[in-house]
């Protein structure tokens, strides 16, 4: 029985499920998203959501503690300056798990596991749809007068400029 036992394990030993999660957290920090399976997706996020909250400090100890789990000076770079700029406001919740489907040769789950903040396409997706939002409350009537008030001021003053 494994009441309690909250680790996943990915049938790995410690040291080499300590090693897999150290290289898939250096990668998702390098390259912003990566593609693995959706065992690995959630036991990465896991993984590495306290040591981008970690990154948000910048200070050397918070920096020794995270070397101490990556083990890569260039991701511990990119961890504590782009990556840590980018979510300082954002209370937690950094990366998205999106799942893609089976794996042809193994038929296993494949996810895409991504950093949120660096997604352009839903950032920007959200941030039109409540632009958009403001402009559908205003009434058709207003938004056609004041259209073809813009347009006599623009033609009266043309005219008047020949």
């Amino acid at each position: 029985m494994r009441h309690g036992d909250k680790v996943k394990n990915l049938s790995r030993t410690k040291a080499h499920r300590e090693a897999l999660l150290s290289n898939l957290a250096c990668q998702l920090i390098t390259h912003k998203r990566i593609v693995t399976t959706v065992a690995k997706a959630k036991a990465l996020r896991v993984y590495v959501e306290p040591l981008i909250t970690k990154g948000k400090e910048n200070t050397t100890h918070q920096r020794r503690v995270v070397f101490s789990y990556l083990q890569d000076k260039e991701a511990i770079k990119e961890l504590f300056g782009n990556v840590a700029e980018k979510v300082a406001g954002r209370p937690g919740g950094y990366t998205r798990i999106i799942k893609l489907g089976a794996r042809p040769g193994d038929n296993a789950e494949t996810a895409l596991i991504e950093l949120v903040d660096f997604n352009e396409i839903y950032g920007k997706g959200k941030g039109e749809a409540k632009e958009g939002a403001k402009k559908t409350r205003r009434s058709r009537s207003t938004v056609k007068k004041t259209d073809a008030k813009a347009e006599e001021t623009t033609t009266t003053e043309e005219k008047a400029a020949e």
